[in-house]
């Protein structure tokens, strides 16, 4: 009978999870086939689902239980409480069978000896049969109790896991999924608790949550406990690491964002108090929670479970894994994994969009957070403090409506699945509410910070996750469109289509389109969104004097070593995104482009920018890199484009050099590169030249000798070919790409290009807005057109078309 009730977790396996549950059997297959990879995990053993169902049997309370649930009126939250309420109450107040305590205080002393203690703390977590599975993750639906010492707080925690079986959440998470809630059982894994109170923890994911992109590794993580993180209860730290170059050598680390780590959870004093929440010191919170050797360590484990996983199933497995990192010995250890359930799932054939239109331009958002899923959503505010406070006081929630709170935990999903959409005040991208959103399918914004305050109950609000990683919402109900695009559909081109990214929040939802590449990525985007500050002002702010600027860049700086530093990692970061996105395919980044009014917009730009008559035709581009006046700034620049390609790994980075007037001066930028480590040939180094003046077009012989390709930027190059300036209305109707000069102009740098045997293509938005300007592009021969991503289905259909043409034409 022993090997019934008690199983080391050595001893189990995926063939278990009718005995032990999903956890226990996920971490039994990982500490026996992934220990030798070097996967840490902390055993333990696992009380088997037949002690459920003896304490059941033995208690009488089997009949009682399924009258209760059958009495609930799932349209009434009141009902399900109550008697989720009973249920619970009847298990908690049973006494266990004689033997199954003895087996259980049997076991627990045998690992506190294996640690060498008298009695060890452990984590009791619950393992139900149908948790932890491809389709259906239940996540959060039980409970876990941590730092339990001692064999009576033990047993006393195993009971309470039974009972948690029957939490609200987890009657209506069974009762919407269809699972009879008397064939699943109940396992409890004991396991060896790692002192992360004293270090940190989190979770990480196999692939981007919200994109799916299946290339990269989220990691989350804060200081203490990982209960926090999963609460939302803090917004945490955030690393995204490159799967494909993990083990080449690089460091493949593509993003890093300091999160708001005020709390943490750590070990309490007592057996009444297990664990408590304190303040974590001010100088810790501005520390990443994890080194970047120990990011790339854990990075690498979770490709190992995903790895293994997938093999094991015979089919892609993307995993949500928990770790920990013991403040004691400074190690890491995995704690949990099981499958991710929603992207898994998902068919990425098929891309739906949502948009606005119109109906919010110029319109402000009242707030921003963080962006869960890529929906959009309307419908009036309630605002919930608790799950008590306006229910009980009869105001009830109604379907559809916008759930605001402080945070969410698992007793909120009853509720959750009526909203619209989820506000929060805290919490970041793996938090409960999160999870919980992607599973139902409707957009959430996180970690908004004071969402409880700016909204009303009862005030109408669009809700955003459209626009990138930042969720906005907007006052009022606004009109959207859904829109659904097959990608099976799309026609087969030979003429390679790249894609124009604005922002990197948006790189990996646009890597599922049809593309070849990135044919232009403006620097300046990440430099208004990622730094918010203007490079000299970084580099000179103190000898300025002014103590308000001061105050700000130190506080955008917070995470990193000096000002440099923070420039050059948010530029690297966010390239390296982009460039992730599509890898191994070409990435062409323009040097940043700003003119002197838009520099000086920057913070602390009206420290360092010309008052210039005509920015639009002065000091921008070219003639700022080798400038005395902005060269510290450019330095900073080739640093960041060395980190992508040499640190990161990410050798597909093209540098494209923008608004170059002569050959000298592309000569001169070209030698104040290589001063800075950017030589071209080497590593692969290609540089491109932004052709958008007609002197790029009259002399492209002699350009061409000192570059590896040519971008034509038909936006300024119709503006200075026709002598008007593109942002005055006044002579708008005039701006035309399809003029015969501006034709002209396109049609012989092709033809130069192809002589010279450099590369040619094409990023300004002409092809983006006119099918018959991509028709003639192909007809001349060029070798890419880049596109903005909502321009991909028109532009693949007139590449087709033309090159049928050209095709019938031949023939």
């Amino acid at each position: 009978m022993k090997e019934h009730i008690i199983l080391p977790l050595e001893e189990v396996s995926l063939d278990s999870i009718s005995l032990v549950g999903g956890k226990s059997a996920s971490l039994g297959e990982m500490i026996s086939s992934l220990t030798e990879a070097g996967v840490k995990i902390p055993t333990g053993f696992a009380i088997t689902t037949r002690a459920y169902y003896d304490f059941l049997q033995h208690s009488g309370l089997e009949s009682y239980i399924k009258e209760q649930i059958d009495n609930i009126d799932f349209e009434d939250i009141t009902s399900l409480r109550r008697a989720g309420m009973r249920i619970r109450q009847a298990i908690s107040s049973t006494r266990f069978p004689h033997e199954l305590s003895r087996e259980i205080i049997a076991a627990y002393h045998d690992l506190s000896r294996q640690y060498g203690q008298e009695q060890t703390d452990v984590a009791v977590r619950s393992s139900a049969t149908a948790e932890d599975l491809p389709d259906a993750s239940f996540a959060g639906q039980q409970e876990t109790f941590l730092n339990v010492r001692g064999p009576v707080a033990l047993v006393d925690a195993v009971r309470n896991c039974f009972a948690s079986l029957f939490t609200d959440r987890a009657i209506s998470y069974r009762s919407t999924f269809g699972y009879d809630h008397f064939s699943i059982g109940l396992s409890v894994c004991v396991q060896k608790m790692v002192r992360s109170d004293l270090g940190a923890s989190g979770v990480a994911f196999s692939l981007d949550t919200e994109s799916g992109f299946k290339d990269v590794v989220l990691i989350n993580g804060s200081w203490g406990l990982g209960e926090m993180v999963v609460q939302g209860a803090i917004s945490p730290d955030e690393f995204i690491v490159y799967k494909p170059l993990l083990g080449s050598g690089y460091t493949p680390i593509v993003e890093k964002k300091l999160g708001h780590k005020e709390k943490k959870m750590v070990y309490g004093e007592s057996s009444d108090e297990r664990t408590k929440i304190i303040n974590v010191e001010k100088q810790a919170q501005h520390q990443f929670c994890l080194t970047d050797a120990q990011i790339m360590q854990l990075a690498e484990w979770v490709t190992c479970i995903e790895k293994y996983y997938s093999t094991k199933k015979g089919q892609w497995c993307p995993m949500d894994v928990e770790w920990a990192l013991d403040g004691l010995t400074n190690e890491l250890y995995i704690v949990q994994a099981r499958p991710e359930t929603i992207h898994s799932r998902k068919d990425h054939s098929k891309v739906i969009s949502y948009s606005f239109g119109e109906a919010a331009a110029n319109r402000e958002p009242i707030l921003k957070g963080i962006a869960v899923g890529d929906k959009i959503a309307a419908g009036n505010v309630n605002i919930l403090f608790s799950l008590d406070n306006r229910l009980n006081a009869g105001l009830g929630f109604q379907p559809g409506d916008v759930l605001v709170t402080d945070m969410t935990d698992p007793d909120w999903e009853p509720i959750m699945k009526m909203a619209s959409a989820i506000v929060t005040n805290k919490g970041g991208r793996t938090c409960h509410a999160a999870i919980v959103a992607r599973e139902m399918g409707i957009p959430a914004i996180v970690g908004c910070g004071d969402a409880t305050d700016k909204l009303t109950s009862g005030q109408s609000i669009t809700v955003s996750c459209a626009e990138g990683t930042e969720g906005v919402v907007y006052d009022g109900i606004l009109p959207f469109v859904e829109e659904a695009l097959d990608l099976q559909e799309l026609p087969a081109v030979n003429t390679q289509l790249m894609l124009n990214v604005g922002t990197p929040a948006m790189a990996f939802q646009y890597s599922h389109l049809p593309n070849r590449g990135v044919g232009l990525a403006r620097e300046e985007f990440i430099i208004n969104n990622y730094i918010k500050a203007h490079p000299l002002a970084l580099l000179r702010h103190r000898e300025l004097k002014d103590a308000d600027l001061t105050k700000k860049i130190t506080q955008l700086i917070q995470g990193h070593k000096n000002e440099a530093d923070y420039f050059i990692n948010q530029l690297a970061y966010g390239v390296g995104k982009i460039a992730a996105s599509c890898y191994p395919e070409k990435v062409i980044v323009r040097f940043s482009d700003f003119k002197s009014n838009e520099y000086f917009n920057l913070l602390g730009g009206k420290y360092f920018e010309p008052k210039e008559e005509n920015p639009m035709i002065g000091w921008r581009g070219a003639s700022r890199y080798y400038s005395e006046e902005y060269k510290p700034a450019f330095q900073l620049e080739c640093a960041a484009i060395r980190k992508v390609r040499d640190t990161m790994g990410l050798s597909n980075v093209v540098v494209m050099i923008p608004f170059c007037r002569t050959v000298e001066e592309l000569d001169k930028v070209l030698e104040v590169m290589e001063e800075f480590g950017l030589k071209r040939g080497t590593n692969g180094l290609e540089v491109y030249l932004m052709a958008e003046l007609p002197s790029n077009i009259i002399m492209a012989e002699e350009f061409a000798a000192h570059i590896d390709g040519f971008s034509i930027g038909s936006n300024d190059l119709t503006q200075l070919t026709l002598g008007l300036d593109r942002d005055s209305s006044i002579v708008a109707s005039l701006y035309n790409e399809m003029n015969p000069a501006v034709q002209r102009m396109i049609t012989r740098l092709i033809r130069v290009a192809k002589e010279n045997h450099v590369k040619v293509g094409i990023c300004g938005q002409g092809p983006s807005d006119f099918p018959e300007f991509t028709k003639m592009l192909i007809s001349q021969g060029i070798d890419s057109i880049s596109v903005t991503p909502d321009a991909v289905t028109k532009t693949l259909k007139a590449i087709s078309e033309a090159e049928h043409a050209a095709v019938g034409a031949t023939v």
